[in-house]
């Protein structure tokens, strides 16, 4: 199994930059894709962005393109989230998910970190 774990979420002004970090640990080897969702009480899930782990190949929701960026560091097993020129409604709780290779869906996600942008 494969354990995640966020870090970065805070408080911003609208504009400002973020960036979130998420620790992959366990059977890392088996990773296939880790994304970002977000979710707020009261709205439906949104996808982010995600990253797959072995070529990098990158995908971002309409609404995030241009202002957030999704890497991946392997050798950390680490995946990030830069998110600039932030807004009000990008605040949400963030989470990281993973799907390994064997796996259909989605099949770890971390503890989910709070993004709270101020107008």
């Amino acid at each position: 199994q494969v354990q995640l774990v966020e870090s970065g979420g805070g408080l911003v002004q609208a504009g400002g930059s973020l960036r979130l970090s998420c620790d992959a640990s366990g059977r890392t080897g088996d990773l296939a894709i880790v994304g970002w969702i977000r979710r707020a009480p009261g709205k439906e899930q949104e996808f982010v962005a995600a990253v797959t782990w072995s070529g990098g190949e990158t995908s971002y929701a309409d609404s995030v393109k241009g202002r957030f960026t999704i890497s991946r560091d392997s050798a950390k097993d680490t995946v990030y989230l830069q998110m600039n020129s932030l807004k009000p409604e990008d605040t949400d709780e963030y989470y990281c998910g993973a799907r390994s290779s064997w796996a259909s869906v989605y099949n770890a996600w971390g503890q989910g970190t709070q993004v709270t942008v101020s107008s």
